[in-house]
């Protein structure tokens, strides 16, 4: 399939509620699984035939689970937490003025490199491509040539297409990645440009579930 082309098909979790103001990063929030119109229409567009991977995140696995009710038959999606959005650590459930109140250096200290730097125990965005990217890799090559769907976060995706596009930290977090939109990406054996370019190419981002959004 593809001609040895690997095809990356990323889905953002749906909506999440009761976090407004908060960093919640990696932790477990609930998500809004009202949308049955762009679940249907993941649903027609998401490869059946394919393995399928969510982050070990509820609102990722319940996303993947109402595209399928939708009526998408597929196996089972394999979890990886390596697919996890970026973990704040001790500032996940805060909000930015309490940390800021709370520790005043920490948090100026933070923000001289904020996608460089890590928060307490967390890890910083060029942690998090570096392991998104690690998996990508490591599933491109077991599943050579075929389609894989990835339902995770806008992280994730974020990092995805830094490691694909190999882009600096900053101008990853640059990309807009919104709930419920497609991301794909593809792997090309034989490198672009005639062996001369790189191996990723990016088909599109953050494109809507359903295109009258």
């Amino acid at each position: 399939m593809y001609d040895g082309t690997t095809r990356w098909w990323m889905v953002r979790h749906a909506p999440v509620v009761g976090v407004e103001g908060i960093i919640y990063g990696a932790n477990d929030v609930e998500c809004d699984r009202s949308d049955l119109r762009s679940f249907q229409s993941l649903a027609k567009r998401l490869p059946a035939d394919a393995p399928w991977f969510t982050s070990h995140l509820s609102r990722a696995q319940l996303t993947a689970q109402s595209i399928r009710d939708a009526g998408l038959v597929t196996e089972d999606p394999k979890v990886d937490e390596r697919f996890g959005e970026q973990s704040f650590g001790d500032w996940q459930g805060q909000t930015w003025d309490a940390m800021r109140a709370a520790d005043p250096v920490t948090y100026d200290a933070f923000w001289e490199d904020p996608v460089g730097n890590r928060t307490p125990n967390g890890e910083s965005f060029a942690d998090q491509i570096t392991r998104v990217g690690a998996a990508m890799d490591d599933y491109t090559e077991k599943h050579a040539g075929s389609d894989i769907v990835c339902v995770s976060h806008g992280g994730t995706i974020r990092a995805a297409v830094s490691h694909a596009l190999d882009l600096h930290p900053k101008s990853g977090m640059g990309i807009s990645v919104h709930t419920l939109s497609l991301t794909v990406i593809e792997h090309v054996p034989d490198r672009l440009l005639k062996g001369k370019g790189g191996a990723w190419r990016v088909v599109h981002v953050n494109r809507p579930a359903r295109e009258d959004h």
